[in-house]
């Protein structure tokens, strides 16, 4: 076990020369792949729901969104109460028990799997689970954000954040070439299903007929989860500082501190669904708006949190001063339309594909139809992998461009190419969801989609810089942590809101509207860090 650091300081030249940049990148190199599984068992549900609709398990398409709308609204709220685990608990405390809690959807997820007439309840459950990966974001940004000096935070946040992402990409290959070997699935009982409808995999279409193990993409992710908790536990570090961890409880406090929160946490994410939800999928029936649900559960999982009596309370009390600060509301807002945009997208595309593309949309008897299937489609799985790729891969880029020229002066620069790339992608769903050949506005689709997903990268990279420069260390984690929880709500908000225009015929609508809102945040980014005599002048 890897000893509690005290006396840390990365802004001093003498000690990250002679042994912090050691510490600090051991510490780097763990969180990443922690982080990347993280996103892969919270986001996997935009696979496998295209796989159950290939594999005809017995849900309609609007019952599969509501799995990847369940596992957003979790993982969105979880990021609340891990903004401010590492003071309350340590990072490695922190970082080994949240990765090894992935182990309980991973498996369960692949146990529901093996049986198709398992109740839409239990997959219910599992994603609300699975957004413990995707609260770990969080606890994972602000814990890295401790170990290095200010001059690089754009690089180290961009690599910690770019890479963890890859997981998104990383679990859109594995799950599918995965489904197609049997691995350790026959040793649990499972047995392979036939595809009714052609599926795909990086590598091609797979035809119909063909025997897949679709419970393999809950059982895979055992493979790295189980030497991640060793690595976690054995090589990262608790450091012992007034501005970071005052006093680190026993591993064994800890943890009991951090369940508690995170219960809190699952529980006001289930009321807010029970609050949206139907009746027939488990709701109260009221269906209320999410935008009315969303800050609903946002403010009672804050106050909730307030009310935990004794040390956790009062702790959390020094860390909600962030709330005071205007700053920490213009950057959530912008930081929102970066990562809020490749979390959403990514856990949308797929599906999305499927349903625009993979289907002729044809007009009987004066209504234009949906349901029949496309032969020349394009494969979502085939391509969903695509665009989380290039946003990951491209975010330590911007975090670095940002070092070198200013946080938001490359957020500016991202926010126009979003809003013109936002406004294409809808004029072209607009026209594949009303044509018989919608894979003629595919190549369009996908080049505009891939530089949405360029320019959220970047963008993303180059906020890390300027909230590092915002604020001093002591803050510096709660407001990367707070800030990346409310934007983590696009893995909720834009797959339901793009499920929820889908379904009225107007897909298009969905990204008209959030050209708008990418268009607010440039005058927001350029009011507070670009104009003369702004706040903070491009941090």
């Amino acid at each position: 076990m890897a000893k509690d650091l005290t006396g840390w300081n990365p802004e001093d030249p003498e000690q990250w020369e002679s042994w912090g940049k050691k510490v600090a990148n051991r510490n780097l190199w763990i969180s990443i792949p922690a982080l990347l599984v993280s996103f892969a068992v919270w986001l996997y549900w935009g696979i496998i729901t295209v796989q159950m609709i290939n594999l005809g398990y017995p849900f309609s398409k609007a019952e599969l969104f509501t799995l990847s709308a369940i596992a957003g609204l979790s993982g969105a709220t979880l990021r609340i109460p891990e903004t401010f685990f590492i003071r309350i608990a340590g990072g490695r405390n922190t970082i080994f028990w949240t990765t090894s809690l992935l182990m309980i959807p991973a498996f369960g997820t692949g146990l529901a799997l093996q049986n198709p007439n398992t109740p839409l309840w239990v997959f219910q459950i599992l994603a609300l689970l699975s957004g413990i990966g995707g609260g770990n974001f969080a606890s994972s940004m602000s814990n890295i954000s401790y170990f290095f000096p200010k001059r690089i935070q754009g690089y180290a946040l961009g690599m910690n954040a770019g890479l963890g992402n890859f997981g998104v990409t990383t679990m859109q290959i594995v799950v599918p070439l995965a489904m197609t070997v049997a691995l350790f699935a026959p040793l649990l009982g499972a047995e392979p299903m036939v595809l009714k409808a052609p599926s795909g995999t990086l590598i091609g279409k797979i035809p119909a007929g063909t025997e897949t193990w679709i419970m393999n993409a809950g059982y895979v992710w055992l493979i790295p989860l189980v030497p991640l908790a060793f690595a976690t536990w054995f090589g990262m570090n608790n450091i012992r500082d007034a501005h970071v961890t005052p006093e680190p409880p026993h591993p064994i406090t800890a943890f009991a501190m951090l369940t508690g929160m995170l219960a809190i946490g699952l529980v006001t994410a289930a009321f807010g669904l029970w609050l949206m939800l139907p009746a027939k999928v488990g709701g109260a029936g009221w269906m209320l708006s999410k935008w009315i649900v969303l800050p609903i559960v946002i403010i009672l999982t804050v106050l909730a949190l307030r009310a935990i009596p004794g040390e956790i309370g009062s702790n959390l009390n020094r860390q909600y001063r962030i709330f005071r600060d205007k700053h920490t509301w213009a950057m959530t807002i912008i930081y929102t339309m970066t990562f809020g945009s490749f979390i959403g997208y990514s856990a949308a595309f797929a599906l999305a594909i499927k349903v625009v593309f993979g289907f002729q949309h044809i007009m009987v008897d004066g209504v234009l139809t949906h349901n029949t299937i496309n032969p020349d489609g394009p494969s979502a799985l085939t391509y969903a992998w695509m665009g989380p790729f290039i946003g990951a891969l491209i975010r330590p880029v911007g975090g670095m461009w940002a070092d070198r020229a200013g946080g938001a002066k490359v957020t500016q620069i991202i926010s126009v190419v979003m809003v013109l790339s936002a406004v294409g992608v809808a004029w072209l769903l607009k026209l594949a969801y009303a044509s018989p050949t919608p894979q003629d506005y595919f190549l369009p689709f996908m080049v505009l989609f891939l530089i949405l997903f360029t320019a959220t990268g970047i963008g993303n990279g180059s906020t890390f810089r300027t909230i590092a420069v915002i604020f001093e260390r002591e803050r510096r984690g709660p407001v990367l942590g707070w800030t990346s929880a409310v934007a983590a709500y696009g893995a909720f908000i834009i797959p339901k809101v793009i499920g929820e225009q889908i379904k009225a015929g107007t897909p298009e609508v969905a990204l008209y509207g959030l050209a708008i809102f990418y268009a607010f945040c440039i005058a927001l980014n350029w009011w507070f860090y670009l104009r003369p005599g702004a706040y903070v002048k491009n941090p």
